[in-house]
């Protein structure tokens, strides 16, 4: 194990990480409330989970429409941003970068998270099926819900959202954060632009490829102007499997994903960000890429490429001396492990995660997971 690629250092921009070893964001949804802060409990999550080469933080949403979820942070106000500087101070004492996820999730949401109750924002008014939102019944309690019928915004509202990612990313310098991820998987906002399932537009954000491809290009570009496109990673969930099963997962599936990501990984590389993240599909029996997409990628791209979806040593390191990839996320893992790197490298016991503490709640499940103590040597 001490031999595996995942421990030897990578440059990412400006920064010289110590190990390929990554955390990916993760909802976790233990922000304060009201206002949707980032608190001292977060702050102690993230520093304990510091042994990764680079943090992403959960995702956060860039304006209030962005929220599909109770209780997740945002970065739009004040009191967030300096909530966050309590994360990023946190992070920056055990000497690692932390990038945050912008995060939006269009129509995946609920009047009920929406401002003044108004329906959820998409590039066309499709609602989005398959999936749940969860929303707040009560102080601290929450139920999946349906998501509410989106309506299609403005051209204007468009060019408008373009901005407030720009405003998110300096936000996002201000809290003290070293860079930023775009959220642009999972069938969230920018995905929903991406798509022709969800994308029925008429003007320049929708039809052609091209097209539906402004939208992330215009915030990409928007937010490396502001951070730097060496500060800059983006995320995207290229799904090569049936729609049915990419809907527990959230996931768009296009008709001809390979072409779609292609193109659309060729305009991160004009822009020359940092890195390209790829969410692959993690339940069970789901495929790998396919390897003439992953070399494609490589071929199309010259920043650093992150997969993510459910990894174990042998794949991650089949991934990396293969050069597909540079970085690998572990979800699951970095959640019940905190001292995670050690732990692969020496090939200690993992903790088990505890499924029921995901989402919401305290400490419990969330910073409560111990490093691990090596037996007492009998005298």
């Amino acid at each position: 194990m001490k031999t595996s690629p995942m421990f030897s250092p990578v440059k990412l921009g400006p920064f010289a990480l110590e190990s390929r070893l990554v955390l990916p964001p993760l909802t976790r949804s233990r922000s304060s409330q009201p206002g949707n802060v980032p608190n001292a409990l977060m702050a102690t999550y993230y520093r304990q989970r510091s042994t990764a080469g680079l943090l992403i933080t959960e995702g956060i949403q860039i304006e209030p429409r962005g929220q599909g979820y109770a209780w997740t942070p945002g970065l739009h106000s004040q009191a967030q941003i300096d909530g966050w500087k309590l994360v990023t101070a946190a992070v920056h004492a055990e000497g690692k970068p932390i990038f945050a996820q912008l995060w939006h999730v269009g129509r995946v949401s609920h009047t009920s998270l929406q401002p003044n109750g108004d329906a959820p924002v998409a590039p066309s008014a499709i609602a989005a099926s398959n999936v749940s939102v969860f929303i707040e019944t009560g102080p601290g309690t929450g139920a999946l819900a349906e998501p509410s019928l989106p309506r299609e915004l403005s051209n204007a509202e468009v060019k408008d959202l373009v901005q407030l990612y720009a405003q998110a990313a300096r936000n996002a310098l201000q809290a003290g954060f070293d860079g930023v991820e775009l959220h642009c998987a999972n069938g969230y906002l920018v995905n929903q632009f991406i798509s022709a399932h969800s994308n029925q537009r008429s003007d320049e954000y929708g039809g052609s490829l091209a097209n539906r491809l402004r939208f992330l290009q215009e915030i990409t570009q928007a937010v490396a102007d502001v951070v730097g496109a060496d500060r800059v990673g983006v995320r995207f969930a290229p799904l090569f499997v049936s729609t049915d099963e990419a809907r527990v997962y959230l996931g768009l599936v296009e008709d001809n994903p390979h072409e779609t990501y292609i193109e659309a990984i060729k305009l991160m590389e004009q822009i020359g960000i940092a890195y390209v993240s790829l969410a692959e599909a993690d339940w069970d029996s789901a495929p790998e890429l396919p390897e003439t997409f992953r070399a494609a990628v490589r071929a199309n791209f010259s920043g650093l490429l992150m997969y993510a979806g459910k990894y174990s040593v042998e794949r991650a390191d089949k991934v990396l001396n293969a050069g597909w990839g540079d970085l690998i996320g572990f979800g699951r893992w970095f959640i019940a492990n905190p001292d995670l790197p050690a732990r692969l490298q020496n090939q200690w016991p993992l903790n088990p995660l505890d499924g029921a503490s995901m989402y919401g709640g305290s400490e419990v499940g969330y910073s409560d997971y111990p490093r691990y103590q090596p037996p007492a040597i009998d005298a």
